[in-house]
């Protein structure tokens, strides 16, 4: 777990660098998103350069597509591209390394970005694989601000319905979205609740926590008749007081001094990781 703790705010660098060479990302949610996808990525899924063509694969589909530069730096560090070629192409004219998932790429199920599509997707994936008596999972990492989408919330009601125990889909709740407050612009508690009662099994717990996804998960899989929501709470900008919990850090290149500051923090809080 101290690794993949570190190989986190490792990545959280290499996300800095991507949206610095791109001159553009969505670096709040980026830093939000990122331990939850090494936890998927590194300890949970069956999914590889090597099986990405295998029908038994787990799937994923990354719904809140503006993050899309951790997503590219986790699948780097994977090794479905290199790290080099995200960086070297990241947001240039004619790149395939666009500003959301683009399923031209290996590793990628579909491109996704417009909000509320993911979990309907999932929806569909979860009963083909179903029907195909194929015993893999398949998850999907939705924003909290996206839940306004009245399709998360008709995919919600089928995943219940159906039973869907090979479906996870987890919720990036860092309480902000490019407006504010998701309590401002549209309130969500309780997440929890609202759930519940679509029929699906909840788990809440610190999104920013790899030991602590890494067991709800395991208890996603063990649950049997109903499908899982995670809700992950999480902070906005995780890794540097420069950006946590500022929902200015939605979408933002950072300065020359806030990108040493940032780079300091990380390098700190990678440290500490492997240290605990």
């Amino acid at each position: 777990m101290e690794n993949l703790k570190a190989k986190a705010y490792e990545l959280r660098k290499h996300v800095v660098d991507i949206i610095m060479a791109g001159k553009g990302g969505h670096i709040g949610g980026d830093m939000s998103v990122i331990d939850i996808l090494v936890t998927l990525y590194f300890d949970q899924m069956n999914i590889s350069p090597e099986n990405m063509d295998d029908p038994n694969r787990d799937l994923f589909v990354l719904s809140k597509g503006h993050s899309v530069e951790a997503y590219y730096a986790v699948l780097a560090e994977k090794g479905f591209f290199s790290y080099e070629e995200v960086l070297e192409n990241f947001s240039k004219f004619g790149s395939k390394f666009i500003g959301h998932p683009n399923n031209k790429l290996p590793g990628i199920e579909m491109n996704s970005g417009s909000l509320g599509h993911g979990l309907p997707v999932c929806i569909g994936m979860a009963l083909a694989s179903r029907m195909d008596g194929r015993t893999n999972r398949v998850y999907t990492v939705m924003g909290d601000g996206e839940l306004a989408e009245g399709s998360v919330w008709e995919g919600a009601m089928a995943g219940g319905h159906y039973k869907l125990d090979n479906l996870c889909a987890i919720v990036d709740r860092n309480r902000l979205q490019i407006s504010g407050s998701t309590e401002d612009v549209m309130h969500h508690d309780s997440q929890e609740e609202r759930w519940a009662s679509f029929g699906w099994h909840v788990i809440s717990v610190d999104g920013n926590d790899i030991s602590a996804l890494h067991d709800a998960f395991e208890e996603a899989k063990a649950t049997k008749g109903k499908p899982t929501v995670v809700i992950a709470n999480t902070i906005k900008g995780c890794g540097s007081p420069v950006m946590e919990n500022k929902a200015g850090w939605h979408h933002k290149v950072p300065s020359q001094d806030e990108y040493e500051q940032i780079m300091k923090d990380l390098e700190a809080r990678r440290e500490a990781a492997l240290h605990e």
